[in-house]
């Protein structure tokens, strides 16, 4: 299993980026796919989900900032991150999950670093 992300950079605040995550075909399809990340100094935490049909879960602070989509015909997932801000900065990270009742992701993927600047 592979998950190969990319789409980070550094973005002045109030910028956008979007995100790409491609996963391997056999384990794409009927999964949940997360994105998670960590900031210096700080604990990984999950930032977005999306179920193989579409419902997504986002935590509260980029409620309305970011946006979690799938393409599952090109085993990919992607995350578009508008209005971002310095607390943003980040080292990105796609997951795979099971189903929704997991509580840890079964893969992960390399993690690409956003940078917000102020």
């Amino acid at each position: 299993v592979q998950l190969q992300a990319s789409g980070g950079g550094l973005v002045q605040a109030g910028g956008s980026l979007r995100l790409s995550c491609a996963a391997s075909g056999s384990i794409f399809s009927s999964k949940i796919m997360d994105w998670y990340r960590q900031a210096p100094g700080k604990q990984r935490e999950l930032v977005a989900s999306i179920s193989s049909g579409g419902s997504t879960n986002y935590k509260d602070s980029v409620k309305g900032r970011f946006t979690i989509s799938r393409d599952n015909a090109k085993n990919t997932v992607y995350l578009q991150m508008d209005s971002l801000k310095p607390e943003d900065t980040a080292v990105y990270y796609c997951a795979v999950r099971r189903n929704w009742l997991a509580s840890t992701p079964d893969y992960w993927g390399q993690g690409t670093l956003v940078t917000v600047s102020s």
